[in-house]
């Protein structure tokens, strides 16, 4: 956090943008921890910076964020997202029929949310010039200045990047499918049809659940449709969006987070779970509030 008075003009502007500024950078660098990073590294550069030298203090704010974001990608330096079985991994939760995000932080959060995966197979100038113009709608000459290129130049770049990430993007009708996949194992892990289940799980299927006792991980389908139970008990609440892929969030009367559940599914068997039953973790993670 900025460590100046409150009453400070500085701090209140800069705090102005902070949101914003930290969807930039996660939507870059895929990582909350490495954005947040980024954001204060903007906050002293801002606080060392004679502010009467800044026409346009979103702009500014924006390339020093692009340029750190640029070079933390260049660098390699970006964290490793760890496993499952070692870690409770960052999710980011909306429910499916929450309202459409009204500004842009916002909307930039639920676009790149569907697209991480895609933008991590482009060069670090190819997202760059992606994220600050498509998603948060930055000028290509502003964005050429962080990377030394033309705003011509710049142009292409987010062009190639936009092939490349609508080559990578599923259609609407694969994301239907995959969810009639999910619903159908929960209807089966819910009524305890066994064979139901075999038919949706894929043969090496890995089911991880997080508990308030450690993390336990069951792999092959005969094994996680016998343990389905826990799933399926754990299932009784709203469809979600983790991360990207169908999941399933509860809570209790109190509107606690109860569990939370994601699923991933390839040509149309279930590959993996995850599921976060530990209350002290379900109350770190910032879910959505009951409908």
């Amino acid at each position: 956090m900025a460590s100046a008075h409150p009453a400070d003009p500085i701090v209140d502007a800069f705090e102005s943008h902070r949101d914003r500024l930290r969807a930039v950078a996660y939507r870059m660098l895929g990582s909350h921890a490495d954005a947040e990073d980024v954001v204060q590294e903007a906050w002293l550069r801002l606080s060392r910076q004679d502010t009467d030298t800044i026409d346009n203090l979103g702009g500014w704010l924006t390339t020093v964020v692009g340029r750190l974001s640029l070079d933390v990608l260049r660098s390699g330096r970006t964290r490793p997202e760890v496993s499952f079985d070692d870690q409770l991994p960052e999710f980011t939760v909306t429910l499916d029929d929450a309202p459409a995000p009204e500004d842009l932080a916002a909307i930039g959060d639920s676009v790149g949310l569907a697209l991480l995966t895609v933008l991590d197979s482009l060069r670090p100038d190819e997202r760059l010039a992606f994220v600050l113009h498509d998603v948060f709608a930055v000028p290509f000459a502003e964005i050429g200045t962080i990377l030394g290129k033309s705003a011509d130049a710049t142009k292409m770049l987010a062009s190639r990047a936009r092939r490349k990430v609508q080559a990578g993007r599923q259609p609407a009708s694969a994301g239907r499918q995959q969810r009639e996949v999910v619903q159908a194992f929960l209807a089966a892990a819910r009524d305890g049809r066994f064979e139901q289940l075999l038919q949706v799980l894929h043969p090496e299927v890995k089911f991880t659940v997080h508990t308030p006792n450690g993390t336990f991980v069951t792999l092959g389908a005969t094994e996680v449709a016998t343990r389905a139970r826990v799933a399926g008990s754990a299932a009784r609440g709203h469809a979600a969006t983790v991360n990207g892929r169908p999941g399933v969030i509860s809570w209790s009367e109190d509107g606690t987070p109860l569990s939370l559940l994601a699923f991933t599914v390839a040509d149309g068997h279930i590959t993996e779970i995850t599921a976060v039953v530990d209350p002290a973790k379900l109350a770190l993670m910032g879910l959505p509030n009951p409908v």
